[in-house]
């Protein structure tokens, strides 16, 4: 991905915790719709070629949705899930080649209004818990300069700085061999979160909100249908 390295210079925080060979999932935070171009360079300069699972509406961006098609991405249909028969099978083709696989936990752009990691959604968990791989968190700072949240513009000039920091695997053990229900994901998944913001904390040098930013909550009070 050439054109990239005119666009940003890439600051890789910690990149030998970088599995370079066997299958796992990449959980990296989420804010910008260039984000899986940006983190599959990462995963290309240290050495993998990155799968994702990523939203179908994605692929329709100009530029962006032609990499990522080129590049064999998964395309998730919104209403659909890691539940779904072609995701799963997906991923079960990604592990038997012992491939990495790049999903959003969060599933869409982080919603939170500084940008700080929301709550996030069961999938990467689940494909790690049902195939038995880690979880390796990410985060990453300055993609929005490249691209700004909910903007389809990229912006080319000055040269930005990007930068990532790869976290140890999340310590999922405790939910291995568990029945995968709704709570056992919940709990696994918040610890992904968990760590995914400790990473961007210190990347930004600063504290992110006590409370996680949840969409269902906040949809459900700007339309007068919260309950306590």
């Amino acid at each position: 991905m050439p054109p990239m390295n005119l666009i940003a210079k890439f600051e890789i925080r910690d990149r030998e915790k970088f599995p370079t060979q066997g299958a796992f999932v990449f959980a990296p935070n989420h804010y910008s719709e260039i984000d899986p171009v940006v983190m599959g360079m990462v995963a290309w300069k240290l050495g993998r070629l990155p799968r994702f699972m990523a939203k179908g509406s994605l692929f329709t961006i100009p530029v962006i949705g032609y990499l990522l098609t080129k590049s064999g991405q998964i395309p998730v249909q919104r209403g659909g899930s890691m539940r779904g028969s072609e995701p799963v099978r997906a991923a079960e083709r990604l592990v038997e080649n012992g491939q990495m696989l790049v999903v959003y936990p969060e599933g869409t752009l982080t919603r939170d209004p500084d940008m700080w990691p929301m709550r996030g959604k069961t999938g990467a968990v689940r494909v790690a818990l049902e195939q038995n791989i880690p979880v390796v968190p990410a985060a990453h700072w300055g993609t929005q300069g490249v691209m700004p949240r909910y903007s389809k513009k990229i912006s080319l000039f000055p040269r930005k700085h990007i930068t990532v920091k790869i976290g140890d695997p999340v310590d999922l053990d405790r939910f291995r061999g568990r029945s995968l229900d709704s709570a056992t994901l919940a709990e696994a998944t918040t610890a992904v979160m968990d760590a995914i913001t400790a990473l961007l904390e210190d990347i930004r040098e600063e504290k992110a909100p006590t409370k996680r930013w949840n969409p269902a909550e906040h949809d459900q009070k700007e339309t007068g249908r919260f309950e306590a």
